[in-house]
């Protein structure tokens, strides 16, 4: 049940068919054509002004689901900015790269990144259900960097071959957006190596679709070993409806840590309201604030960077307002760092 809170007394309660459908019908009837997604906002008439106008070489993808979140009518609302491929991604910036983070300095061996001391990071897949504007791996070779391939098997024994590795980390792409048994393939294998304890997996899913948590996913994760930590991916309050809260709660239920990582975007979440309303609001469904990410300097994504000073202003402001544990540490990722680096 979601409680009578006024975090979601403006949300309206997502339809009976809808929330108990299968996640891969939601999956196939996502958004493709931008013009589609401004028409059903009521801003076809602005796809002129609005639309790059030419291909960005990053496709559209939007769950209908998350697009119903968005507010009709509002070219600057703050879930259409960050899907909705504008002429700004056409520039090519200065300081800005298709690999900023150092991705592929870090490959050990297909789809397995190791930057962090005892920490692994397979690349499970590069399927998404969403396309967010401002992704860090926008240009990922996905096609030769996929660590489920050959049912995991190169992963797997790079795992067990280094006792250092005691977490796994699974990201994409979108982990979650492979089936719940290509999961429990590579969950069973982790299971027979005794170094590694922790299980952490990055998902945007149980925000732009919710559907995703059903009883099968449920259900491996209660049979896991390991420890569970999932990091969710929301960068704005609205983001958040009862049918997101409602799969929050059932993963919390199943034994998972919920954490949350954020990117500082401007136009999105530039401001120390968006920031509070959204700590709050995940914090109402038994998710920490982790992460705040100043962003990837990733080639096409210049307009969405807020200045360190500016995002150091908007903490200060977040420590006045918010208890302790609803402030995100700012950390930006280099490329060679043993770690995130606080701001």
């Amino acid at each position: 049940m979601i409680p009578a809170s006024p975090l979601f007394s403006q949300i309206p309660l997502p339809r009976t068919a809808e929330r108990n459908s299968r996640w891969q019908q939601h999956w196939r009837d996502a958004i493709t054509d931008p013009v589609e997604l401004l028409r059903l906002l009521g801003l076809e008439s602005q796809a002129g002004v609005l639309l790059a106008g030419a291909d960005t070489g990053f496709a559209v993808r939007v769950p209908r689901g998350f697009a119903a979140r968005m507010r009709p009518g509002d070219p600057a609302d703050p879930l259409l900015l960050q899907v909705l491929p504008g002429a700004d991604e056409l520039l090519t910036t200065p300081g800005y790269s298709i690999d900023a983070v150092g991705d592929m300095a870090a490959r050990t061996v297909a789809g397995v990144l190791h930057k962090y001391e005892g920490r692994a990071l397979l690349i499970a897949t590069g399927s998404c259900a969403i396309n967010c504007r401002y992704c860090f791996r926008r240009h990922f070779p996905y096609a030769e960097e996929t660590a489920a391939t050959a049912h995991w098997r190169a992963a797997i024994d790079h795992l067990a071959s280094d006792a250092s590795i005691s977490e796994v980390i699974l990201s994409g792409g979108d982990p979650l957006s492979l089936a719940t048994a290509k999961l429990a393939e590579l969950t069973d294998a982790l299971a027979t190596i005794p170094h590694v304890r922790r299980l952490r997996i990055h998902t945007r899913l149980p925000v732009v679709l919710p559907q995703r948590i059903d009883a099968e996913l449920i259900n491996w994760m209660d049979g896991l070993p390991l420890q569970k930590i999932v990091v969710l991916h929301a960068n704005h309050a609205n983001e958040i409806d009862p049918a997101v809260a409602e799969a929050c709660r059932k993963l919390a239920r199943s034994g998972v840590t919920l954490l949350n990582q954020s990117v500082l975007l401007r136009r999105i979440n530039d401001n120390v309201d968006a920031l509070a309303s959204l700590g709050e609001t995940l914090f109402a469904c038994g998710v920490l604030p982790y992460y705040l990410h100043q962003l990837d300097r990733v080639q096409g994504t210049a307009h969405f960077e807020v200045a360190d000073q500016a995002a150091l202003d908007l903490i200060d402001a977040l420590r006045a307002r918010l208890p302790g544990y609803l402030i995100p540490r700012l950390v930006r990722e280099t490329a060679g760092a043993a770690s995130k680096l606080p701001v």
